[in-house]
C-alpha cells in the first residue's frame, strides 16, 4: 500500500483530489513500513499517547466515518468504539499491528469504492456531529487535511524510532 506516485500538476478536481488524498495515504503506509510492533506502539511524548499504530487505527475510523457512515449513509459502528468516541483508535490494549492495517486498508479499498461511484463531487451526506449536509468535495478535502496533520506526527514519530526522514 506505500507505492506513493506524485499528484499531477494539471488535471481536473476529482482526478486531482483522489491523487492527493491516495499520496497522503501511502505516505503514512511509508512512514510505517518495517517498523516493529513494539515501536508502532512507541508513544511520541509522554504523557501524550500518539503512537503510528494509534494513527493507523485513527485514520481507519477517520476513513470509515466520511466515506462509509457519511458519504454513504451506511449506519454501522467505529471499528474500536461503541461510543463514538474517536480517541480510542489510541488505546492499544489488545490492539495489534497487523489488525490495525488491514482494518485500515479495508477503510480505504470502501472509501475509494464509494468515491468512484459518486457521479459528482457535489454528492452529498448527512454529518451529525456539524448538523449538516457536506459534499463529497469537502470530505475528501477533509481528509487530505486530516491525513496531512497526521502525517506529520508520523514523520516525528518514525525521526525519534530508528532516524528515518524525509517525505
Amino acid at each position: 500500500m506505500s507505492d506513493r506516485i506524485s499528484p499531477p500538476l494539471t488535471g481536473g478536481e476529482r482526478e486531482t483530489l483522489r491523487a492527493y488524498l491516495d499520496f497522503h495515504r501511502a505516505t503514512l503506509a511509508m512512514k510505517c513500513e518495517g517498523v516493529s510492533e513494539e515501536d508502532m506502539r512507541r508513544r511520541s511524548s509522554p504523557p501524550s499517547e500518539l503512537t503510528l499504530l494509534g494513527l493507523v487505527r485513527h485514520m481507519a475510523e477517520v476513513e470509515r466515518t466520511w466515506f462509509r457512515r457519511v458519504i454513504d449513509s451506511q449506519d454501522l459502528p467505529l471499528v474500536w468504539s461503541d461510543s463514538g468516541d474517536y480517541q480510542q483508535a489510541f488505546d492499544l490494549e489488545g490492539a495489534t499491528v497487523r489488525e490495525a492495517v488491514s482494518t485500515w486498508q479495508r477503510e480505504v479499498a470502501h472509501s475509494r469504492e464509494i468515491e468512484q461511484a459518486a457521479e459528482s463531487l457535489d454528492v452529498t451526506g448527512y454529518f451529525p456531529r456539524w448538523g449538516s449536509d457536506v459534499s463529497l468535495r469537502l470530505v475528501m478535502l477533509h481528509l487530505i487535511h486530516e491525513y496531512a496533520r497526521h502525517n506529520g506526527h508520523a514523520d516525528f514519530l518514525r525521526e525519534a524510532i530508528d532516524g528515518t526522514t524525509g517525505p
